[in-house]
C-alpha cells in the first residue's frame, strides 16, 4: 500500500510571477509558478488562476432537548444558472473578515444576525478547503448548541442587502433533507451527515 504522507512541502513550489488582474470585495491572482515532479526534476513553469477569499467559519445550530436544527435559506449568486431555484438551504456562515476575531465569535455573531439565535458551546466538525483546484478558501465548520424553541422569521443585515429565511426541522428530516439534493452545498452535507454519525454520543453530552 501506498504512504499517504505527503512527498513534498511548499518548499517544493517556485512561484516566479505573481499579478493581479482584478481586486474587488474578492480578489484573483495569475501566478506563474512550477513545481517539483514525482519522477524527479522540476515541472516547466505553468500559469494558474487563483480565487483569494478570507478563511470561512460555518455552524450549525442544534437543540438537543428538542432535537431540532436550523438551517438558512438565501439568495446564491453562483446557483443562478443551473439550479431549479437558486435560494439556497444552508448553515449559518461568514468569513473571517474581522482582524483578531477569533472562529467562536465568528460563528455566534453570524448567528445572531442571520437567524436570531444564541449559541452555546460549539463542537468542532471539520477544517477544509472547498476547492484547491482555484481558491485558496479553508473553512471550518461546527455544530452548535442552541434553544430553537422561539427561532423563525426572516433575518439579516439590510446594509449588506441579507435577506435570510430561517428553516427549524426535526433532526428525524436530515436523511430525507440529504436525499431529495435540497441541500447540495458542502459544508451542510458534511456537518449534517457528521451529526446523523454523532448525534447520540453528543446528545449524551449536552443533555448531562
Amino acid at each position: 500500500m501506498n504512504d499517504p504522507k505527503p512527498v513534498f512541502t511548499a518548499e517544493d513550489v517556485e512561484i516566479l510571477e505573481r499579478e493581479t488582474p482584478f481586486q474587488g470585495f474578492f480578489r484573483v491572482e495569475r501566478l506563474t509558478l512550477r513545481h517539483r515532479h514525482y519522477q524527479g526534476g522540476w515541472g516547466a513553469p505553468v500559469k494558474r488562476e487563483l480565487f483569494v477569499r478570507p478563511p470561512a467559519a460555518a455552524v450549525l445550530p442544534y437543540d438537543p432537548v428538542r432535537g431540532e436544527i436550523l438551517l438558512v435559506e438565501q439568495f446564491r449568486v453562483g446557483a443562478l444558472e443551473w439550479r431549479d431555484t437558486p435560494w439556497c438551504l444552508e448553515l449559518v456562515a461568514g468569513l473571517a473578515d474581522k482582524d483578531g476575531e477569533p472562529v467562536a465569535d465568528l460563528v455566534r455573531r453570524e448567528a445572531l444576525e442571520e437567524a436570531g439565535v444564541e449559541i452555546g458551546e460549539l463542537r468542532p466538525v471539520a477544517h477544509y478547503m472547498p476547492s484547491p483546484g482555484g481558491s485558496n478558501e479553508r473553512l471550518q465548520v461546527f455544530v452548535g448548541r442552541a434553544d430553537l424553541s422561539g427561532a423563525g422569521g426572516i433575518h439579516g443585515v439590510a446594509e449588506e442587502g441579507e435577506d435570510i429565511r430561517v428553516v427549524v426541522q426535526p433532526v428525524s428530516a436530515i436523511e430525507a433533507l440529504l436525499q431529495s439534493g435540497r441541500v447540495d452545498n458542502a459544508a451542510s452535507l458534511i456537518t449534517l451527515q457528521w451529526l446523523l454519525l454523532n448525534r447520540e454520543a453528543l446528545d449524551r453530552e449536552w443533555r448531562s
